[in-house]
This record gives C-alpha cells, sequence and structure tokens, in this order.
C-alpha cells in the first residue's frame, strides 16, 4: 500500500514541485522502501532524479491500469445492481411467458425484477413510459411496428358455462347466444382492440354482472351456477372447479401472446432478456 500510494504522489510530484508535509512523507517512505533517491531537493527547488526519472513512466503506467481496474468494478457493481422493470397480463402466469421469465431469473440472479400486472389496454401503452423495459400481452391482428416483438404462443376464446347449464351440451357457441345471459367478463376482455367490442356492441346490450381482472373470481361465480364468460383459453386452470365447461366460441377470435419493448432501450439487461426469451421460445417450439 505504501509503495501504490508513494508512486503516485511522484507522478502528483512532477506538477506540484512545492510538496505538502502529507505528500513529502510518502516520497520519503518510497525512498526508504526503494532504497533509492528520486528527487532533489535543494534550495527551495526539487527535480526528479535521473533513477525518478526512469521510474516516472512506470508510475504513470501503474496509475492507469488502477484506473481501469476501478472501471472493471464500477461496471461489476453496476451489473450487480441492474433491474429490470416488467409489466404484463394478471393471467401472467398461465402461460409460457411465466416459465421464461423464472428460468431467467434462475439464470441471472443478479437481475432484479419488478413485475407489475396490467390490463391489455394499459400494456398497448405501457412502453411509452421509460421506465417500463419489457411487457408480455396478448395482439390481436397485425403486430405494432413501433415495437420489437417477440411471439410466444396463440390463443383464442372460450366460453365458460356452469355443467348444469343447457348451454354446456352445445359444440360451439356463438355471442348472439349470449344476449340473455349474465355475462362475467375481465377486463381486457373488452378492450377497443378486442374483436370483442365491436360484436358486444352490436349485440342486444348483455347483462355484465361483473368487470373487473380476477379470474379466481369468475371461477367461483361460475362454479356456484351464477352466469357465463368469455375468456381467452389458456388464461386460467379449472383446477378445483369442477362444475365449469369451457365451450368453444364461434366464430373463432384468435390472439397472440407475445413479449414487446422499445427498439431504442439498448440496456444491458434488457438485450439479454430478449436473447434468453429469444432462445427459449425456440426451444419450445422445436
Amino acid at each position: 500500500m505504501e509503495g501504490k500510494r508513494g508512486s503516485e504522489c511522484l507522478l502528483k510530484s512532477v506538477s506540484n514541485i512545492d510538496f505538502n508535509p502529507t505528500i513529502s512523507k510518502y516520497i520519503m517512505a518510497l525512498e526508504r522502501d526503494w532504497q533509492v533517491q528520486l528527487f532533489e531537493r535543494a534550495h527551495r527547488q526539487v527535480t526528479l532524479t535521473r533513477v525518478g526519472q526512469q521510474l516516472l513512466p512506470r508510475a504513470q503506467a501503474i496509475l492507469r491500469e488502477e484506473r481501469q481496474l476501478q472501471q472493471v468494478l464500477a461496471a461489476n457493481t453496476a451489473h450487480n445492481a441492474q433491474s429490470l422493470v416488467v409489466q404484463g397480463l394478471p393471467s401472467l402466469a398461465q402461460y409460457q411467458a411465466f416459465h421464461i421469465i423464472t428460468a431467467f431469473m434462475k439464470r441471472y440472479p443478479e437481475v432484479k425484477l419488478q413485475f407489475s400486472e396490467a390490463s391489455v389496454d394499459r400494456l398497448a401503452h405501457a412502453l411509452d413510459h421509460t421506465n417500463v423495459d419489457i411487457v408480455f400481452t396478448r395482439i390481436f391482428g397485425d403486430q405494432p411496428n413501433n415495437y420489437d416483438v417477440l411471439l410466444n404462443e396463440t390463443d383464442q376464446f372460450v366460453v365458460l358455462v356452469p355443467k348444469d347449464d343447457p348451454l354446456a351440451q352445445q359444440a360451439e357457441i356463438s355471442l348472439p347466444m349470449l344476449a340473455h345471459e349474465s355475462i362475467l367478463l375481465l377486463k381486457d376482455t373488452i378492450g377497443e382492440d378486442n374483436p370483442l367490442f365491436s360484436v358486444f356492441q352490436k349485440m342486444h346490450t348483455p347483462q355484465m354482472v361483473y368487470d373487473g381482472q380476477r379470474i379466481d373470481l369468475i371461477l367461483e361465480m361460475l362454479n356456484q351456477g351464477d352466469g357465463v364468460s368469455v375468456v381467452m383459453a389458456r388464461s386460467f386452470d379449472l383446477t378445483g372447479f369442477d362444475n365449469i365447461k369451457a365451450v368453444p366460441l364461434t366464430p373463432t377470435i384468435r390472439s397472440q401472446m407475445a413479449f414487446m419493448k422499445r427498439p431504442d432501450n439498448h440496456a444491458a439487461v434488457v438485450a439479454k432478456f430478449w436473447a434468453f426469451a429469444t432462445k427459449y421460445s425456440q426451444s419450445l417450439s422445436d
């Protein structure tokens, strides 16, 4: 430690000839350690000796290497403190995206994941805010061309009905058949980008008895024989709900599940997640 601090003092002394007591202390300690005289001190003038002049470039090199080491350490600290902000559908856990995210966190435990839920309508604009890195959402129709899009899986609407409801005997159900039913809907089922939105507008207004984001509450109500629901086929788990039947909706309305990010987000952690998710998605499709 004395040698390193003395080397730094040696370099500083070239531009600051009048030593302060602290610098002089380390210079003299270095001279004792090395058993050489680095400076000539005479008549209030301080100059480098021949040995000092020979050692100066090496002292400068040591300081450069130290600065590079500090930069590496700083970069490593930043790497360890990196965070990834993700917003996604409340039903995320039902999709492959959930396994992609959890696998990523196991592979890179140093990344701090910040996740929050949002409806499809909100997710459509979440990336307009720079504090969101990744969104997981569903896409109806064409992919947005202003974002990078990584498709996962395809989903489609089904109608959930109590098994004792006459509709449960149907091979498929059309929306007009629900005109007089009590309908339980998730908020992201009736967003303006959703094809169902315009269909419901054209129908006789059905009786909406629930409009929220809790699929578990909808399943509980259906299991007790109350109402019907139109939801995406992969967005729920009927384990423990033995009184519910899923019937395909006709005509078929599909959506694509996808991760999205801004093209101008060049953060290393975002690139790392995107590469990981891309490779993981490809392995699922193989």
